[in-house]
């Protein structure tokens, strides 16, 4: 498949998409985890045959998705799980609020390394627990924990989950199974659960293996909360599906317990795009590596020659921009006036950062750092 599909432009702006939304129409939204890209043919077909049938009555999950998830999950990371181990969602952010309500108490402690998305800080404090957040280490061009901060604060008496995001956004790393077992074996040594956001796994740019943190050994299986989904993967967010893999009986019966009457079940169009991607999409996926790997890319060469420092980027289509070297007051609206809408880097916990996406077309991502060059020739000349 050719990537140049991804070079085409859509028009968004009276879909009522939240990314197009933000901004005025001279300002590029280069925010929200949302690409411009048109879904593959696979899932727009799947659809269109479910909407002809006309009967949109309450829909449970099909045993083809069930088997579609197993097989997927095997082929990639050659995890294999029991179709009883899945817990299907309409979304991931509810099930990550969810589980810190379920699996601590009013003022347990929740560990979170980061800066990272900011649900996952989000939901320990919209809970009233205690959020612990853990600083990041640059060591050999990636974003890892640091471990000696992540140990102290697992070691807290009150000490009960953590929260942990792999691929890492905004950071982009891809853990390695070293790095994995090292956090596994704090969780291991002082009893937490572990709640793994995984949504950005398929979205791997170099040549990398995602290792499920639930797949490392048994007992990593019996802590870990994992959660993932097409969403990102097939840019399908707004059909509403996720699932997540608990393998514990007693943490996904409590889960299920607490969810029932609260958390809706996915609704039929979403189950009918996810078989579709996961069934048929994998062609679409490929080639949709390559041009975010190409844009990653063109990204990283035009800001080597600024102030802006981007770190090389493992996984996910959104670049962790560095940009304490401006000096600037504002970063986050400095450039919005400059017609370019990153998300504000104090969201995910550094206001020195800029969080851009760059899953959209070649000529937008073009268009969106020749705005920013001369920006930056404009501060810097004043």
């Amino acid at each position: 498949m050719s990537t140049s599909v991804f070079d085409a432009l859509i028009d968004r702006s009276k879909m009522c998409s939240d990314k197009w939304s933000k901004y005025p129409e001279n300002v590029i939204p280069m925010w929200v985890a949302d690409m411009d890209f048109d879904s593959p043919n696979c899932i727009k077909k799947a659809l269109n045959q479910r909407v002809e049938e006309g009967v949109y009555g309450y829909t449970h999950t099909p045993k083809a998705l069930v088997e579609a998830i197993q097989s997927h999950l095997v082929k990639r990371y050659g995890w294999n799980v029991s179709g009883a181990h899945l817990v299907h969602l309409p979304g991931l952010v509810c099930a990550l609020h969810l589980s810190v309500r379920v699996f601590s108490k009013e003022g347990d402690g929740i560990v979170v390394p980061g800066p990272v998305y900011y649900h996952l800080t989000k939901a320990p404090l919209l809970a009233d627990r205690e959020l612990t957040s853990v600083g990041m280490l640059v060591e050999k061009g990636r974003w890892v924990p640091n471990m000696a901060e992540l140990e102290a604060a697992c070691a807290k008496s009150n000490s009960k989950m953590l929260l942990l995001c792999n691929p890492h956004n905004p950071g982009g790393t891809v853990y390695t199974k070293a790095e994995l077992l090292a956090i596994h074996k704090l969780a291991e040594k002082y009893d937490l659960i572990v709640v793994s956001d995984e949504i950005h796994c398929d979205l791997i740019l170099d040549d990398l293996p995602h290792i499920p943190f639930a797949s490392l050994n048994d007992d990593a299986a019996n802590r870990t909360i994992t959660l993932m989904a097409p969403s990102k993967t097939f840019n399908i967010a707004g059909l509403g599906y996720a699932f997540a893999v608990i393998e514990n009986s007693q943490l996904r019966q409590a889960f299920n317990k607490e969810r029932a009457g609260l958390i809706a079940s996915p609704n039929m169009l979403g189950l009918t795009a996810a078989l579709a991607a996961y069934e048929e999409g994998q062609e679409w996926h490929q080639a949709l590596l390559q041009y975010l790997a190409e844009n990653r890319d063109l990204l990283a060469e035009r800001l080597s020659a600024t102030p802006i420092k981007m770190l090389h980027l493992e996984a996910t289509y959104l670049a962790w921009l560095d940009v304490s070297a401006l000096g600037l007051d504002n970063p986050y609206q400095f450039f919005v006036d400059a017609g370019v809408g990153m998300s504000d880097g104090k969201d995910f916990g550094d206001a020195n950062f800029l969080r851009l996406n760059f899953g959209c077309p070649k000529s937008v991502l073009e268009e969106a750092i020749q705005r920013i060059e001369s920006a930056l020739k404009t501060h810097q000349a004043s």
